[in-house]
């Protein structure tokens, strides 16, 4: 049977209850195999309960030191009692200075302490009693959380300013650096938001006009990394010149939010239709392709016909987008009629444009001609296939340096660096 002894307003610093008539300590800490808390207990002496019920200073101190006892512990481990219990008298009995030192030896959770109010620069000093006379039953997370993000900030030797402060926080980034970036202007100082809006007006203004297109070859709502690092690269770069007094974590938050919400529009677009951003007019209309056969590495076809009510090129990109793998990186569009198509090698960014010329008749296999060219990254995949929509094998002549052989392709990759990373 378990009763509840003694219990503070916040639920989550330690309770203390009475076993089959035995005094405990009982806490909920580290996680479980469903990233549950898990339920600690182990026992206490009635000494120990009267300072717990005392002293709020004292009690906290106790669950910062056997906080790492529970992490230890693991999902399924048992906590180790001994040394939960080897450290209540020194905890909670000893005296000032000998805590003091105790904390200077063992591990203790600092932002646990932090988050109820510990005096900062007596924690950095070791004078852990004294820190705890601020203390608070109700805790503040966030104070925790930003003191954990600074003393990160410090060990790369990151110093901020007040406007790179209000830069982080106008895009979220200022607890968490890896936070999806947003535009929370409530955030900022009111005396600091017109300077943030100034900076975010020049990352506006180097990427106007840029966009971060799909990457059907890592899925349907993958990216291009090359536009992002285009992206990047020119935000990042004019920030930095107009406002070169910036940290470098405020002009990376700049350039990070751009990049972010421009990579979103793209996922919540439909495919792009290549035909018509690269324009389907002029000598190529009249041989645009009617019939096509999509097929990939795994011989899965899929057929697209004029007048399905898409384009081929975008069509075709969804298939990509719904079929490619890492086992899985070379699809075809072919024009089975006229015996020819392009066969694209996601793995090796090159591609080959097959053509036959002449058919097998009699047993005989048929005859081919098989040229190869280099690809420089999704956009040139891109250019490729609506160039083959739109003009078949001649309308590719001006979208590739088309080599006769593997093995002069094999040396041109090499010139190139092998595969550049697309």
């Amino acid at each position: 049977m378990r009763d509840i002894v003694f219990t503070r307003a916040s639920g989550w610093i330690p309770n203390v209850i009475r076993e089959d008539g035995e005094l405990k300590l009982m806490l909920g800490a580290g996680a479980d195999a469903n990233h549950s808390p898990r339920e600690f207990t182990f026992p206490i002496g009635e000494a120990h309960l009267a300072v717990i019920r005392a002293d709020l200073g004292r009690h906290l101190l106790l669950w910062s030191a056997v906080l790492p006892l529970c992490d230890a512990a693991g999902t399924r481990g048992r906590l180790d009692e001994d040394a939960a219990v080897a450290l209540l008298d020194p905890v909670l009995l000893a005296a000032p200075a000998d805590v003091d030192g105790l904390f200077g030896r063992v591990p203790w959770d600092r932002g646990r302490l932090i988050a109820h109010g510990a005096d900062v620069e007596l924690l950095e000093r070791g004078q852990v009693c004294a820190a705890m006379r601020a203390a608070t039953e109700t805790s503040d997370e966030k104070r925790a959380q930003e003191h954990h993000a600074n003393r990160r900030r410090a060990e790369r030797g990151v110093v901020l300013g007040p406007l790179d402060t209000a830069l982080l926080k106008y895009t979220g980034q200022y607890l968490h650096g890896a936070t999806i970036p947003k535009r929370v202007p409530d955030a900022v100082d009111p005396a600091l938001l017109p300077e943030v809006m100034r900076v975010v007006a020049t990352a506006e203004r180097a990427c106007a006009g840029m966009r971060i297109g799909r990457d059907p070859r890592r899925g349907k709502r993958a990216t291009d990394k090359r536009d992002w690092s285009r992206m990047e690269t020119a935000v990042d770069a004019s920030v930095r010149r107009a406002h070169p007094e910036l940290a470098a974590d405020a002009v990376r938050t700049m350039s990070f939010l751009m990049c972010s919400e421009a990579a979103a529009r793209s996922r919540n677009a439909p495919l792009e239709d290549d035909e018509e951003t690269t324009g389907g007019r002029g000598e190529d209309a009249g041989k645009r392709k009617t019939v096509l056969s999509f097929t990939d590495d795994k011989g899965v076809e899929k057929k697209w016909r004029a007048g399905s009510g898409r384009t081929a090129s975008a069509e075709f990109w969804e298939f990509v987008g719904d079929r490619s793998a890492g086992d899985n990186e070379v699809f075809t569009v072919e024009d089975e009629e006229l015996g020819e198509g392009i066969q694209l090698h996601f793995y090796a960014d090159t591609a080959a444009r097959v053509m036959t010329v002449c058919k097998g008749r009699g047993g005989s296999d048929p005859e081919y001609r098989v040229e190869y060219t280099l690809i420089d990254g999704m956009s040139g995949y891109r250019t490729l296939v609506s160039a083959y929509v739109r003009g078949g094998w001649a309308g590719l002549d001006r979208h590739g340096s088309w080599l006769p052989d593997a093995a002069e392709l094999e040396r041109a990759r090499r010139r190139r660096g092998g595969r550049p990373g697309s």
